[in-house]
C-alpha cells in the first residue's frame, strides 16, 4: 500500500526527518485561513506519478492565485485518479538534490540502503551512478555513514544526509514497510537538508499488525469500492471483475489457477478472494473460517455473481469447522446477505436467492468434510462437491450459464 505525500510527511515528521511547514487543503476555502507563509506550492495528492507533467502542481504567491490554482487541481484527473486533498508547502530554494531510499531487496532478503546524488535519475542509468549498502546485520550508523561516503559526502553535509538515512531505517522497521523514499532530499546554500518529496510502501502482509495503518488502507477502500484504487493499495486478497462466477481459495496460486480455468472453459469470472491473509479492511485478529464466512456473504450479497467456486488444495486451518460454515452458508434467510455490506459490480441481475456454491477439496485432509458436505448436498439444490477441479471448473461455468439463460 502506497501512501499519499502529505501522509509520507506526517510520518517524517514523526521520525525527526526535516519536512517543510505544510497544511493538508480539503477544499479551495480552506486557503483563506492558510497558516503558511507564501509563495507556496500545492500539490495534487494521488497515487499516480508524473504529477508535475500533468499539472497537478504549482506554485503561488497570493490567496487568490491559490484559490484558482487549487479548484483547477481538485478537478484535474491525473492517470485517471481525482485528488480529495491537496498539500499546500512552503517554497524552498534547493542548492543540491540527492535521492535516498531504504528498500527491502527480496532477493537476498535484506534491507538495502541506496543513494544518488542526482535526485531526478535515468533508472537505465541508475547502476552507474547508484550507490547502494546492504544491512547483513543488526543495523547500526556505520551503515548510513558508508552510504554518504560512497555517495563522495563529507564534513557536515555526510553527517546530516547520515542522520536522514538512519530515521528512514528506523521508519521502515517500525512500520514494517518495503520501502522509505526521498526524492528529492534538497540541500539549501547553508547546507540545511530538507525532504521535499517521498514515498512510502508497506508492506502487504504486515497492514493488519498495525491497527492505524489497516484504518487507512479501509478508508481508502470504503471511498474507493469499485475503482483501480483497490490495486494501488495493494489489495493482495482479491481482484475483482464484471464476471458471474466468485471465486473463493485458500493461497495466491489456487486463486490464479483457478480463475485461469473458468476463463479457459469459457466462463466469466467476477471477484476473487485469497482466504490465507486478512481482509485489508479488517483491523483486528482473523481465524480462517472467520474469513471464509465474511467471503462468502461478500459474494453472495453481489447481485452479479450467480455461483461461487471453493478451491482449497493441500492443508487449511480449521479444517473440521469449515464443513460448518458452508452449511450455515446455505441454509440462512437471504435477507441476512443482501444486509451485509460488500463489494457489488452493480449487476442486479440474481435477486432474492443464494448463489450455487461449488465446493472442490482436494487433499486427504478434506476426507472428512467432502464425506459430510456429500450427504449435506442431497439435502440442497446449492451444493455440489468435487475434488477434480475441472469437473468444478467445468460446474460452475455451467451453472453461471444455465442461470443465464433462464432470464
Amino acid at each position: 500500500m502506497d501512501l499519499l505525500e502529505y501522509q509520507v510527511k506526517e510520518w517524517f515528521g514523526m521520525m525527526g526527518i526535516p519536512v517543510l511547514p505544510s497544511q493538508r487543503i480539503d477544499h479551495p476555502t480552506d486557503l483563506k485561513r492558510l497558516k503558511i507563509r507564501y509563495p507556496i506550492v500545492l500539490k495534487s495528492q494521488v497515487h499516480a506519478a508524473e504529477r508535475e507533467k500533468a499539472g497537478g502542481v504549482r506554485m503561488v504567491e497570493t490567496t487568490i492565485d491559490a484559490i484558482a490554482a487549487a479548484q483547477t487541481i481538485f478537478n484535474l484527473p491525473i492517470w485517471g485518479e481525482l485528488p480529495e486533498v491537496l498539500l499546500a508547502e512552503c517554497k524552498y530554494d534547493a542548492h543540491q538534490e540527492f535521492y535516498l531510499a531504504v528498500v527491502l531487496d527480496t532477493a537476498v532478503c535484506r534491507p538495502v540502503l541506496l543513494g544518488c546524488k542526482e535526485a531526478n535519475i535515468d533508472w537505465e542509468s541508475a547502476g552507474e551512478k547508484m550507490q547502494y549498502v546492504v544491512v547483513e546485520q543488526e543495523f547500526s550508523p556505520f551503515y548510513a555513514r558508508q552510504l554518504a561516503l560512497k555517495m563522495g559526502l563529507r564534513g557536515a553535509l555526510m553527517l546530516s544526509v547520515s542522520g536522514v538515512i538512519e530515521k528512514m531505517y528506523q521508519l521502515f522497521i517500525q512500520k514494517d514497510l518495503d520501502l522509505v523514499e526521498i526524492n528529492p532530499l534538497a540541500v539549501n546554500s547553508a547546507g540545511q537538508v530538507m525532504a521535499l518529496n517521498g514515498k512510502v510502501r508497506v508492506n502487504e502482509r504486515a497492514i493488519n499488525r498495525h491497527p492505524a495503518i489497516a484504518q487507512m488502507a479501509a478508508k481508502i477502500v470504503s471511498r474507493h469500492p469499485n475503482s483501480e484504487i483497490n490495486g494501488i493499495i495493494g489489495d493482495w486478497n482479491s481482484s475483482q471483475s464484471h464476471g458471474k462466477i466468485g471465486i473463493l481459495g485458500n493461497g495466491t496460486g489456487s486463486v490464479l489457477t483457478t480463475l485461469d480455468l473458468v476463463v479457459n472453459a469459457g466462463g466469466k469470472p467476477g471477484v476473487c478472494l485469497n482466504l490465507r491473509h486478512s481482509f485489508v479492511t479488517d483491523t483486528s485478529p482473523t481465524t480462517f473460517c472467520g474469513r471464509l464466512e465474511k467471503g462468502l456473504k461478500i459474494l453472495a450479497a453481489d447481485k452479479g455473481i450467480q455461483v461461487i467456486l471453493i478451491n482449497f488444495l493441500g492443508t487449511i486451518p480449521q479444517v473440521a469447522e469449515m464443513p460448518e460454515v458452508i452449511t450455515k452458508f446455505i441454509q440462512q434467510d437471504t435477507s441476512e446477505i443482501t444486509s451485509h455490506l460488500s463489494r457489488t459490480n452493480g449487476n442486479q441481475s440474481r435477486e432474492g436467492s443464494l448463489p450455487r456454491l461449488v465446493v472442490r477439496l482436494a487433499g486427504s485432509e478434506f476426507n472428512a468434510a467432502r464425506k459430510y458436505l456429500a450427504t449435506l448436498k442431497t439435502q440442497s439444490d446449492v451444493l455440489i462437491v468435487t475434488e477434480n477441479l475441472d469437473e468444478g471448473v467445468a460446474a460452475a461455468v455451467r451453472l453461471a450459464k444455465s442461470a443465464r439463460s433462464k432470464k
